[in-house]
């Protein structure tokens, strides 16, 4: 934004009334003086980078601590699976109630919006430490390696999952377009 408050060409201005942000940069200064983030899609980038992380913490863990570790049990992702299943319902719930016009709240949505970043990074993150492990572990030439290779599929298979129904719950929490309000519009029609 400009010093006139005038936006740059493609932005929208803050609304002085309700400081509300409808798009623009990364950080938006509100009238009243304070900060106004706007929310992006998640970046593969950033996807990419949580994995390389975790598959580097993952493979360092199994390196140094192999013999401190825990056998992994084979339900061990199944947690990020649970996640993946609630988050995914909550997609469903999110996508109708947008599709209907039945949000009152909009915090409601940006607390979904929140809730699915930080979870596909979690999932980013997990996925990278299940292969990691994956990785330390079929190099070795162990019964105990071996029987632990299982557990870190099923869990790199509930990262993913996670995953993937963290960027859906995502992408169904984006205002509709107009595009998506005309072929609902003709689909009713029809």
């Amino acid at each position: 934004m400009g010093s006139d408050n005038t936006p740059r060409s493609g932005r929208k201005a803050i609304d002085s009334t309700t400081g509300a942000v409808c798009r623009g940069g990364k950080i938006s200064y509100l009238p009243s003086g304070g900060y106004a983030g706007v929310v992006h899609f998640t970046r593969v980038t950033d996807l990419l980078l949580a994995g390389l992380i975790g598959l580097g913490a993952g493979y360092l863990v199994f390196d140094v601590a192999s013999s401190q570790i825990p056998r992994l049990p084979v339900g061990g992702g199944g947690l990020l699976a649970v996640l993946a299943v609630i988050e995914g319902g909550l997609a469903l719930w999110v996508k109708a109630r947008i599709k209907q016009r039945q949000i009152t709240q909009p915090i409601v949505i940006a607390r979904c919006v929140v809730l699915a970043k930080a979870s596909s990074l979690l999932g980013a993150l997990m996925l990278g430490g299940w292969l990691g492990a994956y990785l330390y572990l079929a190099g070795q030439s162990s019964v105990v390696a071996d029987e632990e290779i299982p557990a870190t599929m099923v869990g790199a298979v509930c990262a993913a999952a996670l995953i993937g129904t963290a960027l859906w719950l995502e992408y169904n929490c984006r205002t509709p377009d107009q595009k998506d309000e005309k072929h609902d519009d003709q689909a009713r029609d029809s």
